[in-house]
């Protein structure tokens, strides 16, 4: 048992089984443990203005509700569709097994409504001449969700990143810049909402913020926190 989790600080990190799911489309256990390592434990004394929460889910399902945290991870598994395959059946196993509705037989042909579609996998494999062979895994981040009185789900980046690196980054840069930016008992999607969200998001696909990592770790911010529970 370990105690400590509750304050003004980056919380335990909280995962879905996706790792040994059916429909789990990223390692969830490995990512969250990294994680925990390096924004947990090592970012335990780092004081933020409130809690911040990270919760990580393995596909659109959003079984542990990541997008109610102040920062989400989804698994994604964009389809690679190949329209010289498709035989546009009249009975297509693709548009069949879309839980968005997003596939639909058009004019002898498959389309996907990439607006509508939420990147599931369900599709990948099922096409019997096929068309959506295999997706490409990624990840998408959402940011300054929030469960409890005031529920707010938190707004996607437009990037779905591919690469773990790129998620660690995201995430790291997004704590420098609540604790930076973010008022004493503010929570991240209050902080988003006065900064506005575009203006966050630009800084966090540039690396500004990471050079400027020991500065705004040293600064003498958030001295008591405005977590009370």
């Amino acid at each position: 048992m370990v105690t400590g989790g509750t304050g003004s600080r980056v919380r335990p990190i909280v995962s879905c089984k996706g790792t040994t799911c059916q429909y789990g489309l990223i390692d969830t256990f490995g990512i969250s443990e990294e994680i925990h390592e390096k924004f947990y434990n090592s970012y335990y004394d780092v004081k933020l203005p409130h809690k911040f929460k990270i919760g990580v889910g393995g596909c659109p399902n959003n079984c542990v509700k990541p997008d109610l945290n102040d920062l989400g991870v989804v698994g994604q598994l964009i389809p690679n569709f190949d329209e010289d395959f498709c035989n546009g059946c009249r009975k297509c196993p693709v548009e069949d097994i879309c839980p968005m509705d997003a596939a639909k037989v058009v004019d002898d042909v498959l389309h996907i409504d990439r607006d509508v579609c939420n990147n599931c996998g369900r599709c990948v494999g099922k096409c019997h001449f096929d068309s959506i062979e295999d997706g490409k895994v990624g990840y998408k981040i959402y940011l300054g969700g929030r469960w409890g009185k005031r529920v707010g789900r938190g707004i996607p980046l437009s990037k779905i990143f591919s690469t773990k690196e790129e998620v660690m980054d995201v995430i790291e840069k997004a704590i420098l810049l609540y604790r930076e930016q973010g008022k004493t008992g503010e929570r991240f999607g209050a902080t988003i909402e006065r900064l506005g969200f575009e203006n966050v998001e630009a800084q966090l696909l540039s690396n500004d913020i990471l050079d400027r990592k020991q500065e705004i770790l040293e600064a003498n911010l958030h001295t008591t926190g405005g977590a009370t529970c």
